[in-house]
């Protein structure tokens, strides 16, 4: 049987117990009676799962699954919990816990949930070894393009929660990508084939808000001349964005938080009751915790919609990403307005690695359309400078140099050094001691789970 299985238990017997049954069924397994051992000996490729006690001696269940982690976010990790730890493992899969098994529990449960664990991990390790062998990034790295660790963490989170029908909160800068997670979760779950309905809450009309979202029955308000769908109910079995949420007036929000809890919704001049088959996904700019300490937003909707929270990375949060992501855009917009893509000096991305990004990714991409288009950016930009020291600007100006040569050149050392004027061993040097590592700028991404 494919895979290998750790369990971790400080009590002899019921370890002892674990592995003659599962050695029965024929899987393959290896105890630890303490934790301390188990991350040394787990790796990126570790082919098998982890099955842990929640409470132990040393290193409880819930450090160690963030020590292997640490290594590798896609290991599934299942938790042995007594009945009071129950609300304690149930935060643990929300922090990426695979599953739980609640003692005592029998073989065929636990064989049953170490089966699945295997499964998911077995179609992880061929998947990178697919994505390896040609080269090639799926669907959700082209949408969400980014290297950063911040990058590759919201995608690992996007397809562990796509398939699921857990709401979800989407926080982030103006313009860091929140509708694009939220579409790219729809496209990856069983309602990927009904409707996706985005709703900006900041541009509703006040006055007739309960009707747009909920709908209305003829003659529940002057010009309700026949009844009328809401916008909750167009998107029946498939996905609601309220984008913006913050912006919702308060008057409504205690009949939006009936809908996200109940899934039913009343119409507008009707005392009846319909059901709302969606998920509900919700964004935000602004710290909702903020809103509702100012009283501008309900403490019990914040806690309905923040059971899963995503957090789009602004770029100020991954500076690294700035050229890939730069000529991304720019081969997009000269496909769009069809012209050749420009050549791109070097030191035009570096300006663009030190300069601010209030409008995040939705700035960048405006740039790349008009530097396509051969209408440049202006270096004068205030933005671009740093009130730093002189050697600090030496430095920073050094390193961003490099950075913009092994991007324009897709991470070859060659025509870098040779551009820079540098000899190969002097330009190694300064990348190691900028912290530089090449193989962000291939022109094949680095493999994830």
């Amino acid at each position: 049987m494919w895979g290998r299985i750790f369990i971790v238990d400080d009590e002899p017997d019921l370890r002892a117990s674990v592995v003659q049954a599962l050695d029965l069924a024929g899987f393959d397994t290896r105890d630890f009676a303490l934790a301390d051992r188990v991350p040394e000996l787990v790796s990126y490729g570790f082919p098998g799962i982890v099955l842990t006690d929640i409470r132990m001696a040393g290193i409880d269940g819930l450090s160690l699954m963030n020590r292997i982690h640490a290594i590798d976010r896609d290991i599934p990790v299942i938790l042995m919990t007594g009945h009071g730890d129950v609300q304690l493992a149930v935060r643990a899969m929300h922090e990426g816990a695979h599953d739980f098994v609640q003692k005592p529990f029998s073989t065929e449960q636990l064989i049953k949930i170490i089966s699945r664990a295997l499964d998911v991990r077995r179609l992880v390790i061929e998947n990178r070894t697919l994505r390896a062998v040609a080269g090639q990034v799926d669907d959700l790295e082209t949408r969400l393009v980014g290297r950063a660790n911040a990058m590759i963490d919201l995608r690992r989170r996007l397809r562990t929660l796509g398939p699921s029908e857990a709401d979800v909160l989407i926080v982030g800068e103006t313009g860091s990508g929140k509708e694009v997670a939220a579409r790219a979760l729809h496209d990856l779950s069983p309602r990927a084939q009904r409707p996706f309905v985005t709703i900006d809450c900041a541009s509703l009309p006040a006055d007739l808000i309960e009707s747009e979202l909920f709908g209305h029955e003829a003659g529940a308000f002057p010009g309700a001349m026949r009844p009328r769908y809401g916008r909750f109910e167009h998107a029946r079995g498939g996905t609601i964005v309220l984008d913006d949420i913050a912006s919702m007036p308060m008057a409504v929000q205690g009949k939006l938080l009936r809908a996200i809890e109940g899934r039913v919704i009343t119409r507008l001049g009707s005392n009846e009751d319909y059901a709302l088959d969606v998920r509900f996904m919700t964004t935000s700019r602004v710290a909702l915790e903020a809103e509702v300490a100012a009283g501008r937003f309900r403490a019990d909707l914040l806690y309905r919609l923040n059971v899963v929270t995503l957090r789009v990375p602004s770029l100020a949060d991954r500076r690294e990403d700035i050229p890939l992501l730069f000529m991304r855009l720019l081969a997009e917009a000269a496909a769009r307005h069809r012209v050749e893509p420009p050549i791109v000096p070097p030191a035009f991305i570096s300006a663009l690695t030190s300069r601010v990004w209030p409008g995040n990714v939705r700035e960048l991409r405006n740039l790349a359309d008009r530097f396509a288009l051969g209408l440049g950016f202006d270096h004068s930009d205030d933005q671009t400078r740093r009130a730093e020291k002189l050697s600090d600007k030496v430095a920073d100006f050094e390193r961003q140099e490099i950075e913009a040569a092994l991007a324009a050149h897709r991470g070859h050392l060659r025509p870098v050094y040779e551009t820079l004027g540098l000899s190969r061993k002097t330009l190694w040097e300064k990348m190691q001691k900028y912290g530089i590592d090449k193989a962000k700028f291939s022109a094949s991404p680095p493999t994830e789970g």
